[in-house]
């Protein structure tokens, strides 16, 4: 009877299919191909035949053939749009049966821009949960005309998905140093891409101390709106303070993400190397950016690579009750007040 209980778990195993559009939603597959994500179906969509090529995703489709005949949308993001509908059947078959459907992309040309909210439209109409983690350009660096065709796809994607994580490249900037070259900038913005793709299949995918199922990810995610996401790690001495405070605070959060209705958030260690303590200091810490009736999931992932002494934490936080604080996600960060840490111990967070 053993032999046959990982055959039955792999039949009910939720699908999750990881669409990555655009040269730099192939670029963020590419990286997640090599950094190992397990239990994930990666498909990469382009309308630049040259680009799509070069994709380690098993599965291509080149989008709009007659349309674009190959060679991309340029910055026109009707294009790509025009591409994705063309294309509009073969999406639905390579996206059938998902149960979580990801959508990366970089947002500010034609083919991500343009393409996106198609794909995304599709999924849902499936039944899939669906949920989007794209790169917004620098308005300095990249120029203030891809910055504005992003905010448009900003707000044209999030009308089909049920969870929007946008991240800045500006932001990604300022974890990086000054010597970083622009390529390293990019390639850390693909990483992080794929953080939080990893964040969220993991918690799902991957046994450990505590398993959370894909029922418990949509409770969280499905028709969460506008979210944030933030990584933190820690070593040593109050580890699990560190790592969370870190994700809490990191650049990558577009706010500070105070009154979240909605939390999950997945913590990542060696097998056994977590204690009680660990679970309560991280819970405590989170109690702050949380409302008071505030949904919370949370799981513990096991990683035979991980450092003896390292905790690694994922956080994703969505719908906000202060109007200010959501709306502030599509423009400047702003500071928003920390409530008064409470007190958590292990039976409050078990529900015991």
């Amino acid at each position: 009877m053993e032999e046959r209980i990982p055959d039955l778990w792999e039949g009910i195993q939720a699908q999750i299919k990881v669409v990555g559009i655009g040269s730099a939603g192939n670029n963020a597959l590419n990286r997640m191909i090599l950094g190992g994500i397990d239990g994930v179906e990666f498909i990469a969509m382009n309308t630049d035949v040259q680009a799509l090529s070069k994709c380690l995703a098993p599965q291509k489709l080149n989008l709009g053939p007659k349309l674009t005949r190959g060679l991309g949308a340029g910055l026109d993001p009707e294009k790509g749009k025009a591409a994705a509908e063309e294309s509009v059947e073969e999406i639905k078959k390579l996206l059938e049966g998902a149960d979580l459907v990801f959508i990366t992309a970089g947002l500010g040309g034609g083919t991500g821009t343009g393409a996106s909210p198609i794909v995304a439209r599709v999924a849902k109409d499936l039944g899939a949960l669906v949920v989007a983690v794209v790169s917004k350009p620098h308005a300095f660096i990249e120029g203030t005309t891809r910055y504005k065709i992003a905010e448009e796809g900003l707000r044209q994607l999030a009308e089909h998905v049920d969870a929007l994580i946008p991240i800045s490249n500006e932001n990604i900037f300022k974890m990086g140093n000054s010597e970083m070259t622009l390529d390293e900038a990019f390639g850390l913005g693909d990483q992080v891409l794929m953080q939080g793709v990893r964040g969220i299949s993991e918690i799902i995918l991957k046994p450990g101390f505590i398993n959370v199922d894909f029922a418990d990810v949509r409770m969280v995610l499905e028709n969460a709106g506008t979210a944030v996401m933030g990584i933190g790690s820690g070593t040593g001495d109050n580890r699990a303070e560190k790592a969370a405070q870190q994700a809490i605070s990191s650049p990558l959060l577009e706010f500070r993400p105070t009154g979240a209705s909605r939390l999950l958030y997945n913590i990542t260690v060696k097998p056994g190397n977590i204690t009680t303590k660990d679970i309560s200091s991280i819970a405590e810490i989170f109690q702050q950016i949380v409302s008071d009736d505030a949904l919370i999931k949370f799981g513990v992932v096991y990683d035979e690579q991980l450092e003896d002494n390292k905790i690694e934490v994922t956080l994703i936080a969505s719908e906000f009750k202060n109007e200010t604080t959501r709306t502030a996600t599509l423009g400047a960060s702003k500071e928003q007040p920390v409530k008064e840490v409470k007190r958590v111990t292990i039976p409050e967070i078990f529900g015991r």
